[in-house]
């Protein structure tokens, strides 16, 4: 079958497929490896749109089997409310970089949400106070589930503030979130407030205007800053940035698309002020935490390294376990009529691949 097919997977069969507890150790694996500088550096292009816009990461990785990833995501923060249709909507490529086989397209959306708040739990590991027991989710969608469920794998935990600008949905996220992993969770009006009392913050909003500052936040916290994901997205304030111990995932890709590029752009941040990269401190390189009162934020901006390590855990899943619809784009022999009726049995999988439609 892997000689001649091509794996077709939709968001259903990568969220059975991925889980968050195998993703954090492949996505620190996968920072640890390009800190040691035996991948070559990710790759990122965007282009925007008048709703929104287009970004492709592309990867390549030696897992035991080299792969080449390519994700191309379409983010379009009105979307739902003018379409009826998700925020993220795009494919992930997984190629045998040894030879070009086309060896698996899937869904994006659960991928992304599951690889980011993997993420954020490496981060958060190795940036937090190591009694960190306070969680203040700033961004009640998707991406902040993740991020309680994947913080919880590597902090005790134990009470979580939830903060939306939609009052319902962080109602409903504290509500869910108690129910689901019996912890206490509590939807605020307040976020300064809720902060304050947080040893850990994880901003995940599509906000382009800044709201955190410095005199938000108590001294030893750690912020994952996860929204800023394009030039455009900002969620902290540059003097914020300037009093903390910076970390990020790619400096390159931060320093023209996250935090970090508001912070150089105002001219209260130099490139050199940057303390490290993630991989540098996963690797030993650099020092993460050095005391109970820094404040650090990790400037999260989601690179194809993650995407790479996720698609290669969903792709041989897929190949073990028998998911997902097979296809031969090469199949010659064939016209595209004779494909299309030996492929009739798919056509219910296929209509599912975009759940939300």
């Amino acid at each position: 079958m892997e000689q001649s097919t091509t794996l077709l997977l939709s968001r259903r069969d990568v969220a059975k497929l991925l889980t968050i507890e195998e993703c954090i150790p492949a996505v620190e694996n996968a920072f640890r490896l390009h800190a040691e500088g035996v991948i070559p550096p990710p790759k990122v292009l965007g282009i925007h749109t008048q709703n929104g816009g287009f970004h492709i990461k592309t990867g390549l990785m030696d897992l035991g089997r080299t792969y080449f990833v390519a994700k191309v995501n379409a983010n379009f923060p009105r979307n739902l409310k003018l379409n009826g249709l998700p925020t993220i909507q795009g494919i992930v490529v997984v190629c045998d970089a040894t030879d070009g086989r086309l060896l698996a397209l899937m869904d994006t959306v659960e991928l992304t949400i599951v690889r980011t708040g993997a993420a954020t739990a490496v981060a958060a590991k190795h940036l937090s106070v190591p009694q960190a027991r306070t969680l203040t989710i700033c961004g009640c969608g998707n991406q902040g589930k993740i991020s309680v469920r994947a913080i919880m794998k590597v902090r005790p935990i134990n009470k979580v503030f939830a903060f939306d600008l939609n009052k319902e949905q962080a109602d409903r996220f504290a509500r869910e979130l108690a129910n689901e992993v019996k912890i206490s969770a509590e939807a605020v009006d307040d976020l300064n407030g809720a902060i304050k009392q947080s040893n850990i913050c994880v901003t995940c909003t599509t906000s382009t205007r800044p709201f955190l500052g410095l005199q938000d936040v108590p001294p030893g916290i750690f912020i994952a800053a996860v929204g800023a994901d394009n030039e455009h997205k900002q969620e902290l304030c540059p003097e914020l940035m300037v009093s903390s111990k910076v970390v990020v995932d790619l400096k390159e890709q931060c320093a023209t698309m996250g935090e970090l590029h508001h912070a150089l752009d105002s001219k209260l941040m130099k490139l050199d002020d940057v303390h490290s990269e993630l991989g540098e401190i996963v690797a030993g390189k650099k020092i993460g935490r050095q005391s109970d009162d820094e404040i650090i934020i990790f400037d999260s901006t989601g690179t194809a390294l993650q995407d790479v390590a996720a698609g290669a855990i969903v792709y041989e899943k897929a190949l073990k376990n028998g998911t997902g619809i097979k296809l031969n784009f090469n199949d010659e022999k064939n016209s595209g009529e004779e494909i299309q009726s030996r492929n009739n049995r798919d056509i219910a999988a296929l209509r599912g691949f975009y759940p939300f439609r």
